[in-house]
């Protein structure tokens, strides 16, 4: 008798103390659950024991990414219902072992394990990050951390971010807007807050597939300095740099930034590349910047923040993020940034919130994807694919529920007389569709 999916039902809903609010269809084509609901596939009993041997985000993300779970209907449905039991369970969640007292989740446990069969636990998927015990955020770490996500295959990101080639959020004049038309308008807005005239120079960090560079450059006749620590990257930029004639006026480097030397630059723009620097190095990172500036000179800083905690020494990075997308990567409350921002000598100017923004632009990452699935996948293989669509399909509902946001942060190194060059009204960039 096919029953695996009542079963797990059954089990899940001693084990995490509610029932799952989506079906389940198990190996055996058995279907259980409210009827109507989005369904959760269970491929094969594989996918137990990575929940078993990793409990938790880590055992999904391993079951999922390795094709071992798939969800039948609409993703974003599925993950705002599964989010409360399993990523939002709060600060006050039991443990495991704190759940495991419990004499009727201790029997969960058992009958799981009498469901997934055999014992031994099933390798990670080959595009988890793989790394040894090590101190963080050094500048071989980065680099390694950097070509983890980035050096994933130029084909495969235009796939998902089209022709702007843009990774990064976009800024919307309106719902229904194109993705091009937004990303243009992001970057107009990054190049109007800066105040940038002719022959002056930007210093753009994590300059990614050379968007900004190039914009810059042609719209506003800047001189720039592009700097990645992806080799594919740098690659493309060159060739779009060239491409546009512009030789003369961009320079990309495959750079770190603690090493770049030939300041002072007139500007900064580091558009999501912060949450790669981590919370121990911010303050080095807010004083090198601030050292590359002139006095007078403007940083433009975009990045993406995470609610702040009760107790910040319990804040932990996602497994799943760290393990699949962004090694390393870090994100901090916006008034830790702005605090580290002044701590290194910057006036803050502008703090712009700009989180619905991000959500529009990650749906808009994942159609694309979706109606390019097959060749993503010949590109970058199935299960660096199901990375890609997860972690975008999740983010732009964390963006949505106001769980993370995005942030600009316009700062000044303003000079001793305290003149800081900025207009009697900001909020009047020039960018189209702003007042």
């Amino acid at each position: 008798m096919a029953d695996a999916a009542q079963r797990l039902q059954s089990l899940f809903t001693q084990l995490l103390g509610a029932p799952l609010p989506v079906r389940i269809r198990a190996w055996d084509g058995s279907l259980a659950g409210p009827p109507g609901a989005p369904t959760l596939v269970v491929r094969n009993r594989r996918a137990l024991r990575r929940l078993l041997f990793k409990p938790g985000e880590l055992g999904l993300a391993r079951a999922w990414v390795a094709g071992d779970l798939d969800i039948d209907g609409d993703l974003y449905t599925t993950l705002d219902l599964m989010a409360g039991l399993v990523w939002e369970r709060g600060e006050d969640a039991r443990t495991l072992a704190q759940a495991l007292r419990d004499p009727e989740a201790r029997a969960a446990v058992r009958g799981l394990v009498r469901l997934a069969g055999a014992p031994l636990p099933p390798a990670p998927p080959r595009e988890e990050a793989r790394r040894p015990r090590r101190r963080l955020h050094t500048k071989h770490t980065d680099r390694r951390a950097i070509s983890h996500h980035y050096d994933v295959g130029n084909d495969f990101y235009e796939i998902v971010l089209g022709e702007s080639m843009v990774y990064s959020c976009a800024y919307w004049p309106a719902a229904d807007s194109t993705l091009e038309q937004a990303q243009h308008d992001k970057l107009e807005l990054v190049c109007g807050k800066l105040g940038l005239r002719p022959g002056q120079r930007l210093l753009d960090i994590g300059c990614g597939w050379g968007s900004m560079a190039v914009h810059a450059a042609r719209e506003h006749g800047v001189r720039v300095v592009g700097v990645t620590l992806s080799q594919e990257q740098a690659a493309y930029a060159r060739k779009r740099v060239a491409g546009e004639g512009l030789t003369d006026r961009v320079e990309i480097r495959v750079q770190d930034y603690r090493d770049v030397r030939d300041g002072p630059y007139d500007a900064i723009s580091s558009i999501g590349m912060a949450e790669h620097v981590g919370a121990d190095r911010y303050l080095e990172y807010a004083a090198d910047l601030y050292k590359l500036l002139k006095p007078g000179g403007r940083l433009l800083n975009h990045q993406i923040a995470r609610r702040p905690q009760r107790d910040e020494t319990t804040y932990s990075v996602d497994a799943f993020i760290d393990s699949y997308v962004f090694p390393d990567g870090e994100l901090q409350p916006i008034g830790s940034t702005v605090a580290q921002l002044e701590r290194a000598g910057f006036e803050v100017r502008d703090v712009e919130a700009i989180r619905e923004h991000y959500a529009l632009t990650l749906r808009h990452w994942v159609a694309r994807l979706e109606a390019d699935w097959q060749r993503a996948v010949r590109l970058t293989g199935p299960g660096r694919a199901r990375v890609w669509r997860l972690y975008m399909a999740a983010s732009a509902l964390a963006f949505e529920r106001n769980r993370i946001g995005v942030n600009q942060v316009l700062a000044v190194r303003t000079p001793d007389s305290g003149a800081s060059g900025m207009p009697l009204r900001t909020r009047t960039w020039g960018a189209p569709g702003r007042g």
